[in-house]
């Protein structure tokens, strides 16, 4: 891949999409990644090691990612402002071609530039290349602090919709002759509606877009993952009881495409209610009961508020989650903090048609403890356990997950748990990652 700004891969093999919508993985895959800023350069250091390691002993050698440096965020604007100039050097034009033809890459934590432009480098590298899913799992590694009373209850992966509701961005400032314009619009072609926003004149205004488009595929993603992977139930996280015809929409939206896609494999709450109210609810239970003891997944709805307080309450009645963006975020980071915070929690932006997904850091890049060898890298490092998994290579990344287990364990941990740990032994951020390796 020729490069102006920076050289190209020097060594390895693409990743390639198959006609069969399969991911054609080679032995020598190249991984574009992005070192992260403030504690990213600590924690990819740290990560790297153990995740080539997992990949080496797990294949004996006979495996290997063939890692390429591409650049956003601080480093990349100091790096590339004077040949892209300001604007464009935060999230250059190759980055973006890089992971595109590429297909699967890994990011740390970047900072997002102050004031006008782009208002999210992570958003804006979802959105150029329509990675429609964020896959958030949540599990609790024994040992970790937590504040909840058992969370190894906590086994959840949460399908998080990552381009659409509040990801669209549709705002108007107040004041702004634009949010006069819309203003007016409602008051002339919508008046009872108009009518309900309490102070017009001091408001700003925001525009919540969902469609059937995009919640059936994030919903066909949802499903096929909680098939593929035997999970109990999917729920679908919603306020369809205020805002009807978007969160409401996705609710139904989302059952007609797991009855009509899924019948022989799914059953709907819907279906209970049908049944319900042509028999009656002891013929509704009944016929649930005999579908899920044939093997079929559950597929049910909840409230969003309602959910929050349940995921604390009986966490064990949730599995798989697909939801708007919004819900999404609130939900990941809750459950984050019942396991440990989100300091390890991973995700994955993914889009399942094309076979493009960035793993990537879900904290920011704490910039106080930058280049100082003290945080924990599980977010990051269990990121690329997830993408081991999403390439075909599940035994490298069960030994990831058995070296962090093993080190956690051994209570042999960074600051953020040995604070919090009785009796544990405070290591660096690298030496961590040694006691991981030690562990796999």
């Amino acid at each position: 891949m020729t490069n102006p700004l920076f050289p190209g891969p020097q060594a390895g093999t693409a990743i390639l999409m198959r006609p069969d919508g399969k991911l054609e993985v080679p032995t020598d895959p190249i991984i574009p990644y992005i070192e992260g800023d403030g504690t990213g350069r600590d924690i990819w250091r740290a990560s790297v090691r153990m995740l080539d390691a997992a990949v080496d002993k797990a294949y004996g050698g006979k495996r290997k990612i063939a890692w390429w440096e591409v650049y956003a965020g601080e480093k990349s604007f100091e790096k590339f402002k004077a040949t892209l100039g300001e604007a464009k050097a935060w999230l250059p034009d190759e980055t973006v071609a890089g992971f595109r033809k590429y297909l699967v890459g890994i990011k740390g934590p970047l900072t997002t530039p102050i004031g006008g432009g782009i208002s999210s480098l992570n958003v804006a590298l979802r959105q150029m290349l329509d990675l429609y899913v964020c896959l958030r799992p949540v599990r609790w590694f024994k040992g970790v602090p937590s504040p909840v009373k058992d969370p190894g209850q906590v086994d959840m992966v949460i399908f998080r919709e990552n381009t659409e509701d509040i990801y669209a961005g549709i705002e108007f400032e107040q004041g702004t002759a634009d949010a006069k314009k819309m203003l007016e619009l409602i008051e002339q072609n919508f008046p009872a509606r108009f009518k309900k926003i309490r102070f017009p004149e001091t408001s700003g205004l925001g525009i919540k877009a969902v469609s059937r488009d995009g919640t059936e595929r994030l919903v066909r993603a949802a499903i096929e993952y909680a098939l593929i992977q035997k999970r109990k139930n999917l729920t679908f996280v919603h306020k369809g009881n205020i805002m009807k015809f978007t969160e409401g929409a996705f609710r139904n939206w989302g059952y007609a495409l797991a009855e009509k896609e899924f019948g022989d494999k799914v059953y709907t709450w819907n279906q209970w209610e049908r049944t319900k109210a042509a028999k009656g609810e002891d013929a509704a239970n009944a016929e649930q009961k005999e579908q899920l003891a044939k093997g079929k997944l559950l597929v049910k709805d909840a409230i969003a508020d309602i959910t929050l307080q349940q995921v604390l309450t009986r966490p064990s009645e949730f599995d798989v989650i697909a939801t708007l963006n919004l819900n999404g975020d609130y939900l990941s980071d809750a459950l984050a903090a019942q396991v440990g915070g989100i300091g390890i929690a991973p995700g994955g932006n993914i889009n399942y048609v094309s076979g493009h997904a960035v793993f990537e850091a879900t904290h920011g890049t704490a910039p106080k403890y930058a280049d100082k060898d003290v945080v924990n890298p599980g977010s990051v490092t269990l990121s690329g356990e997830m993408m081991l998994r999403y390439l075909g290579w599940p035994e490298a990344a069960d030994l990831v997950i058995k070296g962090l287990d093993g080190a956690i364990s051994a209570k042999t941990v960074t600051y953020d748990f040995h604070r919090q740990m009785e009796g544990a032994k405070l290591v660096k951020c690298s030496e961590f990652a040694t006691e991981v390796i030690k562990h796999m």
